[in-house]
């Protein structure tokens, strides 16, 4: 499911200040990088399967290896994953309607959060 209505892709942030950002809103990006993406999660583990609010950007100025980059971000994601595939985005999922509620709580939040820093 593509969260469109947030307008995160909007925004060009500061690595390092994405990263506060992120992690006050409980999205962990640990090792999903490299030089020219990064990538936030938040996992649900609810009654009806696991979840993912998926949060990506790529590098505009910089890379993310050095910790200095200008990072554009693109519209959240929420995915179901499904052992041992992985996670399945598609418009066929059907997802909670409190998951989705939750997920555009924290979204919001962070949009709140990023536009103090955004360029």
């Amino acid at each position: 499911m593509k969260f469109e209505n947030i307008e995160l892709e909007s925004f060009k942030i500061d690595l390092n200040r994405l990263d506060e950002v992120m992690s006050k809103n409980r999205m962990v990006r640990a090792g999903q990088w490299d030089y020219e993406r990064v990538t936030y999660d938040h996992k649900f583990v609810i009654q009806e399967g696991t979840y993912y609010l998926r949060i990506s950007g790529y590098a505009l100025e910089g890379d993310v290896g050095s910790g200095k980059a200008l990072i554009q971000l693109m519209n959240p994601l929420l995915g179901k994953h499904y052992y041992p595939h992985g996670v399945e985005y598609g418009e066929d999922e059907v997802f909670p309607a409190q998951l989705v509620k939750q997920c555009n709580q924290i979204l919001e939040a962070i949009k709140k959060d990023i536009e103090v820093f955004a360029e």
